[in-house]
């Protein structure tokens, strides 16, 4: 096993503790507990392998350390999910791999999420609620709003970098370039926002309608729904007199039946509809702002080649820390991402500074 797996079994126990000391809820936390155990006796096989000293060799790394202190701040359902989409995506890569090799697939590939997703269902003191309560954190925070917001300074960056660039390779005009730059960042954030409203509010709007329509056929037509119920029911492995008693204890409350109806039939998950437009396209608007910010601040102290110049080092520095940042979900070596980040920025910004020029000496001749 590559040393970097196997600090992956150890950032996971170190993670999994955390995520037991900060769960309010003891039953959660006693999952998450039994997790880090699970973890740390990985950690503690390999480490004998390697005739590692086992208290030296159960650091966690700084990536680890990092989501912990996110974690602290923000709350540690950021941890979990940043944790858990680490793993499938590990897993995810190691299936890829060995389906290139023609190795064979032995099924243990994404046993980290298995074991937590088995001491869940085996574990008889988590109630319904509870379970309920993790899959919804599990599925809508964590690893997706941090990778959000990497991902929209990412797009702010790179995209002002190059288009500053290229203004600057097409003209010596000083105030062309910062009026570019300023006009770049704005359009792009406006445009993010406006995108990300429009995608959150239609969603909203369609999933509404849809529930809306299942309510009418519920009111319209309740035995055609008892009919889909049971079949739903059936499908999952439930037998027919069974699901034809469970379906006519749940008819008799029409809104749960609504909500069974709506979450199985039309996979829709009514929770997920109460997140704000608004606060989509705001936090869209200001994260892309603090990517486009960067490239554009020299040119608002000084001029000519040094501006280039200073533009360049601080996007390149800006693109290694997002690079730096993207290893928090992927695991990767944070050197290799930081890097190629800055390498595919950089290439671009290039290419239009080189294009602008062309742009610019045509135009002068």
């Amino acid at each position: 096993m590559k040393k970097s797996q196997i600090q992956t079994e150890v950032d996971a126990y170190y993670l999994y503790q955390k995520l037991s000391e900060n769960e309010a809820d003891p039953i959660v936390a006693s999952v998450f507990a039994q997790m880090s155990e699970i973890e740390k006796g990985h950690a503690i096989e390999f480490a004998k392998a390697l005739n590692k000293n086992i208290d030296e060799f159960l650091q966690p790394s700084w990536r680890a350390k990092t989501l912990n202190r996110i974690g602290k701040i923000f709350g540690y359902d950021y941890v979990l999910g940043a944790l858990m989409d680490t793993e499938k995506s590990l897993a995810t890569n190691v299936i890829r791999q060995k389906a290139k090799s023609n190795a064979q697939i032995s099924g243990i590939e994404d046993s980290h999420v298995k074991i937590l997703r088995s001491i869940l269902d085996n574990e008889t003191r988590v109630s319904g609620t509870q379970m309920a309560r993790f899959e919804k954190r599990h599925r809508s925070v964590g690893g997706n709003a941090i990778r959000a917001a990497v991902l929209g300074g990412n797009d702010g960056l790179v995209s002002n970098f190059s288009l500053v660039m290229g203004i600057a390779g097409a003209t010596t005009n000083q105030q062309g370039v910062l009026l570019a730059g300023v006009a770049g960042l704005l359009a792009g954030a406006l445009s993010m926002a406006l995108g990300e409203w429009i995608s959150v509010k239609s969603s909203q709007e369609l999933y509404e309608n849809q529930m809306q329509l299942e309510m009418e056929e519920l009111e319209i037509n309740p035995e055609g729904e008892k009919q889909e119920l049971k079949l739903i029911y059936m499908a999952k492995g439930i037998p027919e007199d069974q699901a034809a008693d469970i379906v006519e204890e749940l008819m008799k409350n029409k809104t749960l039946a609504h909500e069974v109806l709506v979450k199985e039939e039309l996979g829709i998950n009514a929770e997920e509809l109460k997140g704000s437009a608004m606060e989509a396209a705001l936090s869209s608007f200001f994260l892309f702002a603090i990517g486009a910010i960067i490239s554009v601040l020299p040119f608002m102290f000084t001029t000519g080649m040094k501006a280039i110049i200073l533009s360049t080092v601080a996007s390149a520095f800006g693109l290694f820390l997002i690079g730096a940042a993207i290893t928090l979900f992927t695991g990767r070596n944070v050197w290799f991402s930081g890097f190629r980040q800055v390498f595919f920025g950089l290439a671009a910004a290039a290419v239009t500074f080189g294009i602008g020029k062309l742009i610019g000496v045509t135009i002068a001749g």
